[in-house]
């Protein structure tokens, strides 16, 4: 509980003596107020203690003060509507938090803009699921959930919105409490004034020059967290460049992302003695979606390697092999294989990193590369082999996966066949992630709903001495299995 105190009379000599109100068990903690005549007032603590002070010197005395205190379940104000940039924090914080808390922030921007979050100071009851912070990519608790913050916390965790929304919600049960946290957030620039770009090779920064100006900044003064990586510099843009492991890009593994942070600088002015411009600071930075699809297509003499590309997403290859030593890959176009040979896959990240897990979630074929369902054939779905020919060599320990398969044809269609594979990316530290869980029977949740992805079509595998929308039946598994 805390303590609400009201002063109902005070007469004093006011010019030598007072009352002063503490919030906390001695006068060493924050002054609430100081009283000298009577006027309506009242006190409230952030926690169980109130200290009063009265002092009287050695002259006049007068009649002196009555007060009334009483303890009372607090209900302190929290959350709200908050627009732009600033910062808020837990009830009572840096004090204890009360118990049973529920606050919601609906953070707001200017239309094309994004909302960056970051927790400066976390420090929480040690029960994920009894004290936290959770964060919602939209205007209300029913959008994609970005992540959830709890315990002591302080690895800085930023969070970037997908739009002009983000809420923010705080719970605490009726257990055990502590100081709280406090956020700082920020608002993205426009698309006319900068943005950033990353794929899985390079951070690409790229400023106006009008939104410089604006500021009283020249591009020449601009650099990154290593100040020998400089930009070039256009009529009207200023670009910054990099691959993502340069430049002091930092990265950080949260809450199943990967996170690419870096900070725009400017460099003092070299002449006069007193600036009017405040420092320029911008930081920039690429989450990347954590589950990638690539799709690939044989056609008896195929090459298929390809790249994702697209915006905070990590580019992913997919290529057949000639052997299962994947030494040599095929690049032959078309890719043409003889029915029931051994078909060699890889499939992985672009840019090698031994911090990183690629694990192969699902597989599907098709003889439609529009259409992966209506058709389809699975030979790996939640991480289980749906083939009997399905033969993994790793997946969910590397940057990358192997695997093989015997060659097949779908019925009744021509002879081509396309293959499409969804990937998820892990921290190779997190030994509970999806990478480490193997096959999976039952699906917890859709990957789809939670993830963003994307395909690439490369051309299909056809089969040798096969004419299109002919073919024998051969070994038909399942009289509901279109393959063969």
């Amino acid at each position: 509980m805390t303590v609400s105190l009201t002063f109902t009379d005070v007469v004093l000599e006011t010019c030598c003596d007072y009352i002063k109100v503490y919030d906390g068990p001695s006068t060493l903690h924050p002054l609430l107020g100081e009283i000298r005549e009577y006027r309506n007032q009242s006190f409230k603590s952030s926690s169980n203690d109130l200290t009063v002070f009265f002092y009287s010197d050695s002259s006049v005395t007068r009649r002196g003060f009555h007060a009334n205190w009483v303890f009372v379940v607090p209900q302190p104000e929290c959350g709200g509507h908050l627009y732009g940039s600033g910062l808020f924090s837990s009830p009572n914080y840096p004090n204890n938090y009360h118990d049973n808390a529920y606050c919601v922030w609906y953070l707001s921007a200017e239309q094309g803009q994004r909302i960056f979050l970051t927790f400066a100071d976390v420090q929480l009851e040690r029960c994920c699921h009894c004290d936290y912070i959770t964060v919602y990519d939209g205007s209300s608790t029913g959008h994609p959930q970005l992540g959830k913050v709890c315990f002591n916390d302080t690895t800085h965790q930023v969070f970037h919105s997908s739009s002009r929304y983000l809420t923010v919600v705080f719970r605490s049960d009726a257990s055990g409490v502590s100081h709280g946290f406090k956020a700082l957030f920020t608002s993205s620039l426009t698309e006319d004034e900068g943005c950033v770009d990353c794929s899985s090779d390079n951070m690409i920064i790229v400023i106006q020059r009008s939104y410089l100006n604006s500021l009283g900044l020249n591009g020449n003064a601009l650099y990154v967290d290593d100040h020998l990586c400089r930009p070039t510099i256009s009529s009207t843009e200023v670009v910054f460049s990099f691959p993502l492991n340069a430049c002091g890009t930092a990265k950080e593994m949260m809450n199943g992302y990967v996170s690419y942070t870096n900070n725009v600088r400017a460099s003092q002015s070299q002449s006069g003695e007193i600036s009017h411009q405040s420092q320029f600071l911008l930081r920039v930075g690429c989450r990347m979606e954590p589950d990638t699809m690539v799709q690939i297509f044989y056609k008896a003499k195929e090459n298929i390697s390809g790249n994702i590309t697209g915006t905070g997403h990590f580019n992913a290859s997919i290529a057949f092999y000639t052997s299962s030593s994947f030494n040599q890959q095929i690049y032959d176009s078309p890719y043409e294989v003889n029915l029931n040979q051994l078909l060699y896959v890889q499939v992985a990240l672009n840019r090698p990193d031994n911090s990183l897990d690629l694990f192969l979630d699902t597989c599907v074929a098709s003889p439609n590369p529009n259409d992966f369902k209506d058709r389809s054939y699975d030979l790996l779905r939640n991480g289980c082999p749906r083939d009997n020919t399905y033969y993994s060599y790793t997946s969910g320990q590397h940057y990358y996966a192997r695997f093989s398969f015997r060659a097949f044809k779908f019925l009744r269609t021509h002879a081509y066949v396309y293959l499409r594979c969804k990937v998820i990316i892990c921290p190779d530290n997190d030994y509970n992630s999806r990478c480490r869980q193997g096959c999976r029977f039952r699906h917890k949740r859709s990957l789809d709903s939670t993830y963003h992805t994307n395909t690439v079509t490369l051309g299909p595998i056809k089969l040798k001495g096969q004419r299109p929308l002919t073919g024998q039946r051969h070994d038909v598994k399942d009289s509901e299995n279109p393959k063969e």
